[in-house]
């Protein structure tokens, strides 16, 4: 059904419910992908609705029809989800960015969908609070996207992922009713906690049109450091260290392998700060309202675990320049797969205490396999997230297949999540049963036939 031609009778309903210069037949090459390497289907037009008015509308005339709906954020995904499926109809948020409101009293922010996560950040940073979601497409992803794909990031260890920071949203159903589950409350506990249906789900069980979040008190700054080890249960020691120390201002703990290391200082044509070669570097910080006050702890943190031979060494950031110097090595990672294209990207999770293991095993197993790929790991270690990039790949499909195949082999013996953070899209697809059993495939499956019995909801992505 998805697959056939829209009836040139649902275009002229279509035409009545937008405006002409929010319909494109023509769709423009930018939303045909997104950042994977899926090859997209020929969509039959593009429409950009302004109120979640229009959004209810356009999906019961798409319901009735049987017309497929991919919704489209900021299009900064690594799975997938948004590629355009044979003959849908794309529907993207971004004309409904509004910051509609901000309690600077309760610490909350009521947006469209469509707004992007860095505009969330300075509005809440204005008025004194902050919005802790973090990552590297800032400055294009939509809040509606990471509320559906539960974006992570950078600030995981201490704010939460996405789903930690949504209080309440708006979402048209597939049949255009709209569910409003805007509530502020923080504590509402009458019955099933229907947010949770569509915060992660990529998508395929409604539209995603408005939300409220959670904001944290501000924070003037931080404490960072970039420091050394030479064995990965060292990198552990020094969490629980640095929990103890600074109980609840852990705000990032970034790995990065001596591999991503010294590739990221090529990148970016950045001396090494340290007079010899480690195995691991860790991007560390402590955010805080008062960092100089908070700094002679965070010098006494270093010094203590020096001499308890913890740590190898440390460089500590005396500026914002400095420390955002420090993070541009964590941050290059678009520089480095543009580098060694084509590449793999790998978003996995195991606990903490085996993610040293499981790195040490997928290097040997790839380097044994495919002698002449690069691979580099990192990633937001404090919550058990690894990332690792594979490339240049030579053989096209056969050989990216290949390699999925072992990573995810590896990664299912230890027990581990094949997607951390970036969702299932169409890209993981075929590895989801590696991470959830029959059972709960089934169970999402009777979720999925329920909400959307015409199946119209990014068909194709994470369920079969």
């Amino acid at each position: 059904m998805n697959a056939k031609a829209i009836p040139s009778s649902f275009f002229d309903e279509l035409k009545s419910l937008i405006d002409t210069k929010d319909l494109m037949v023509d769709v423009p090459e930018a939303n045909l992908h997104d950042w994977s390497d899926e090859q997209p289907g020929k969509p039959q037009c593009l429409v950009t609705p302004r109120t979640t008015e229009q959004v209810a509308s356009i999906m019961e005339l798409c319901n009735r029809y049987g017309v497929a709906v991919v919704p489209q954020g900021g299009l900064s995904g690594l799975a997938g989800g948004a590629v355009p499926s044979e003959n849908c109809l794309l529907l993207s948020l971004a004309k409904m960015n509004k910051i509609e409101h901000l309690d600077a009293v309760v610490g909350t922010l009521q947006v469209q969908a469509g707004a992007i996560l860095q505009t969330l950040q300075e509005e809440a940073e204005a008025a004194g609070w902050m919005f802790a979601l973090d990552l590297g497409a800032r400055g294009s992803c939509q809040i509606g996207g990471n509320i559906a794909t539960n974006a992570g990031g950078n600030r995981v260890i201490r704010y939460g992922v996405m789903r930690d920071l949504v209080l309440g949203l708006e979402v048209v159903l597939p049949d255009g009713k709209i569910l409003n589950l805007l509530q502020s409350m923080k504590k509402n506990n009458t019955g099933l906690d229907l947010r949770q249906l569509f915060i992660g789900t990529e998508g395929t069980l409604g539209i995603i049109t408005r939300a409220i979040v959670k904001l944290h008190p501000g924070v003037t700054g931080a404490n960072t450091a970039l420091i050394a080890f030479d064995d990965y249960q060292d990198v552990l020691h020094f969490l629980k260290k640095a929990q103890s120390s600074f109980s609840g201002l852990v705000s990032a703990f970034e790995v990065m392998w001596s591999d991503y290391y010294q590739t990221a200082l090529n990148t970016l044509g950045k001396a090494d700060q340290f007079d010899q070669k480690h195995n691991y570097y860790l991007l560390f910080d402590i955010q805080s309202n008062d960092p100089k006050q908070d700094y002679p702890q965070f010098e006494k943190l270093m010094e203590e675990a020096f001499e308890e031979e913890v740590i190898k060494n440390a460089v500590l950031a005396n500026s914002d320049r400095e420390t955002q110097e420090l993070w541009e090595l964590r941050d290059c990672v678009s520089e480095i797969l543009k580098i060694n294209a084509p590449t793999i990207n790998f978003d996995v999770s195991v606990g903490l205490d085996k993610i040293g293991e499981l790195a040490a095993e997928l290097k040997a197993t790839l380097s044994q396999k495919f002698p002449d790929l690069i691979t580099l790991f990192f990633g937001h270690i404090g919550d058990g997230n690894l990332h690792l990039v594979a490339g240049p790949v030579v053989g096209g499909l056969t050989t990216e297949h290949a390699i999925e195949t072992e990573v995810y082999r590896i990664t299912k013996a230890f027990f581990g999540s094949v997607s951390a953070e970036h969702g299932i899209g169409l890209h993981k697809k075929k590895w989801l049963r590696h991470s959830r059993s029959e059972i709960e495939v089934s169970l999402m499956q009777t979720l999925k036939a329920a909400m959307d019995p015409n199946k119209i909801m990014n068909p194709g992505k994470v369920l079969d």
